[in-house]
């Protein structure tokens, strides 16, 4: 049996195929702090016995939750003499430009624990000051005093030449065998001094809680293979999660990205964006063709006034928001209604559950509005309080009934879930009428169809599982690395033996690192990208680029490619200018089994489907009786008209009047949207 469980805010998700290829889901509550508990019991609800997993893939929170949290371990810094402040310095340029009271980023270190080391390479690294291994035991020796638990260490060019951080690292460990340590060489050898110490700083931070979580679920499944979803949209091994944490900050979301793309791929759908709604947050991604996009310029608590903390390290292109089912509804001192980002979380989460809640969420609103019956949750659902925590805590406010301020509620989440939908297609330059929109999470396909209309959005399609498809899509993923390296070199001066051996140097790096994870040389893959740009530019554009050995005539495609890549992403192109590579970056993948999607037909008449007729209140049509379906027993193939509501396991689709939904061969509910 292959399993894969998924940590979120609110719940914890399971998928599994057996041998058979049988496809079974559970689905169980968080259980924060011992997230390792929310795991074992959602494997036991789903009847499934240890000994049975051969395989078991694992999406966790916990990372990105240590950072934002600020719960990780107390944390040292050593970095070449004259740099101990570059967290401080961070970057010049700030988002909210006009606030005088803007304030930069506080390093995850404190100056004191800060400390320099007198050593220098020069970008091309080559040795200018040896290092002085004396101060490194001075250094030692205070961050004992000081009950250090990690260190970073990050010094100028050692993505040119990393031997002074080994041999750091090597001292560190021979003095203090039981610290963790983290240079910045072993998780980025791309330039870029302060995204680089953050990253290696954040990686040391993390690393004693994710080793401790590791541990505790390694040795409660310690009879399967064990893996870790990556930010990169592929999988590893819990050993190589323990010793680069970073790698999995944003294990959980990317999940569904991969599998919606995946999706998209066996439905012929090229072009999809994958929007995901759990208990606390929303997300999204454009996939293009097919391609996840994936970059190292993320960051985390960045927005519009907030510039954030970069980690240099590939994350898939996503964006992220508070809002989800357990989102709170609240009146700000303006008088305006918002909803989210807090969250009631899993404890005591919404008004429904009746753990006590007291602050209305969507979850609630939705339940009132009739989208969702009392009768599907876990709990049993006290509807008076939820009406008054409605009525009490907004509708009041506003001189309106319970209903219109649910309403209001929903409206206000979809607007929040909008915005970030036009951030990854409006705004940079997409037309969502040549997409699909793949929903799924608890919540995704309960707001699918109103913010498809929105959007301009055509086809919708909710997958089967939907609420547990992060899960699923762990079980669609390859083992995955990502190997980038800074090599800044004008492409009219290259000579192609020399970026040949490059290559091969990156690639027998991959099948080193395969090998030591049981992969063979035959399952791997190779995937090669250009950083490239103008010279004289700053930022620059990921272009694909073959595989195999180059000449001349290869460079000459590549420069063409990119100025049309330029084109594409800023809207012009200088033909007549330098162009210069600034990253190689190899993708490799470790080809690993999967299940099949199998195609059914199930005969019958829509009408056979309905199992009740209740009033749900809609948008400018008020209450309305409407036919409620067991997605289970929809018929294939034919055509269900809104408004109508389709439920099934801990989620419901919502279809509005005008719009259709089919369910296709393979189990999926498509909706059409009507959208001119």
């Amino acid at each position: 049996m292959k399993v894969a469980t998924d940590i979120g805010g609110t719940f914890t998700d399971l998928v599994y195929v057996n041998d058979r290829g049988d496809l079974g889901i559970a689905k169980s509550h968080t259980t924060p702090p011992n997230f390792e508990q929310g795991v074992m019991d959602v494997i036991q609800q789903a009847g499934i016995e240890p000994d049975a997993i051969k395989t078991f893939i694992h999406g966790t929170t916990v990372i990105i939750n240590a950072l934002t949290e600020r719960k990780g371990a107390k944390t040292g810094l050593i970095t070449t003499k004259g740099f101990r402040d570059v967290l401080e310095i961070a970057r010049g340029n700030r988002p909210d430009l006009y606030n005088v009271r803007y304030q930069k980023p506080t390093p995850f270190v404190e100056r004191y624990l800060r400390k320099e080391v007198e050593e220098r390479l020069n970008y091309k690294g080559e040795e200018l000051t040896p290092l002085n291994k004396n101060e490194i035991k001075e250094i030692v020796d205070f961050f004992k005093k000081e009950k250090v638990e990690a260190i970073a260490v990050s010094f100028l060019h050692s993505y040119a030449n990393p031997v002074h951080e080994q041999e750091t690292v090597a001292y560190i460990k021979a003095l203090w065998p039981e610290v963790f340590v983290t240079a910045s060489h072993e998780i980025t050898k791309e330039w870029r001094e302060y995204e680089r110490t953050n990253t290696a700083v954040f990686n040391a931070y993390v690393k004693p809680i994710a080793t401790s979580y590791v541990n505790k679920l390694d040795e409660k499944q310690k009879r399967s293979n064990n893996y870790i979803m990556q930010s990169n949209g592929g999988t590893t091994t819990f050993e190589n999660a323990k010793n680069i944490p970073i790698h999995i900050v944003e294990s959980g979301p990317v999940a569904g990205i991969f599998g919606a793309a995946v999706l998209g791929n066996i439905l012929g759908e090229k072009n999809i964006i994958a929007f995901d709604v759990g208990g606390t947050t929303a997300k999204c991604s454009l996939i293009e063709n097919g391609e996840v996009k994936v970059s190292t310029d993320y960051y985390i608590e960045r927005d519009d006034r907030h510039a954030g903390y970069p980690i240099k390290t590939p994350v898939v292109d996503i964006v992220e928001i508070g809002n989800g089912g357990g989102s709170i509804a609240w009146i700000d001192d303006a008088g305006s209604l918002k909803v989210g980002p807090k969250s009631a979380g899993a404890l005591p989460g919404p008004v429904a559950y009746g753990q006590g809640g007291t602050e209305p969420t969507t979850t609630d609103a939705n339940l009132l509005t009739g989208r969702l019956s009392p009768k599907n949750f876990d709990y049993t659902v006290n509807m008076d309080k939820v009406k008054d925590a409605i009525e009490t805590k907004i509708a009041n406010y506003f001189n309106i009934s319970a209903e219109e301020a649910a309403l209001g509620i929903i409206r206000i989440a979809n607007s929040n879930m909008l915005n970030a939908l036009k951030l990854i297609s409006i705004r940079k330059g997409y037309n969502p009428r040549e997409f699909s929109l793949i929903a799924f999470g608890g919540g995704g396909s309960m707001h699918a169809a109103a913010l498809a209309k929105e959007l301009g959005v055509k086809k919708v399609i909710i997958p089967v599982a939907s609420s547990v498809f992060s899960a699923w899509g762990m079980l669609m993923t390859d083992l995955r690395h990502d190997y980038i390296q800074t090599y800044i070199t004008r492409l009219t001066d290259l000579d192609p033996a020399v970026i040949n051996r490059e290559w091969e140097n990156l690639e027998n790096n991959a099948y080193h690192e395969f090998l030591y994870e049981d992969v063979k040389k035959s399952s791997v893959m190779f995937t090669r990208f250009l950083d490239m740009r103008y010279l004289g530019q700053e930022h620059t554009v990921k272009v694909p680029v073959p595989n195999g050995r180059w000449n001349k005539e290869t460079l000459e495609t590549i420069i063409q490619s990119f100025h049309e890549l330029h084109e594409k992403t800023y809207t012009f192109k200088l033909e007549n200018a330098e162009t210069e590579i600034v990253n190689l970056h190899l993708t490799a993948v470790g080809i690993v089994e999967k299940p099949e999607l199998e195609k059914e037909h199930r005969d019958g008449e829509v009408k056979d489907a309905i199992k009740e007729v209740r009033p749900v209140y809609f948008e400018d049509t008020g209450w309305v009786q409407t036919d409620i379906y067991d997605r289970d027993k929809l018929p294939t193939l034919k055509t269900v008209t809104g408004p109508a509501i389709v439920e099934e396991k801990a989620s419901v689709t919502v279809l509005y009047e005008g719009q259709t939904l089919v369910v296709d061969e393979y189990g999926n509910l498509i909706l059409e949207i009507g959208v001119e």
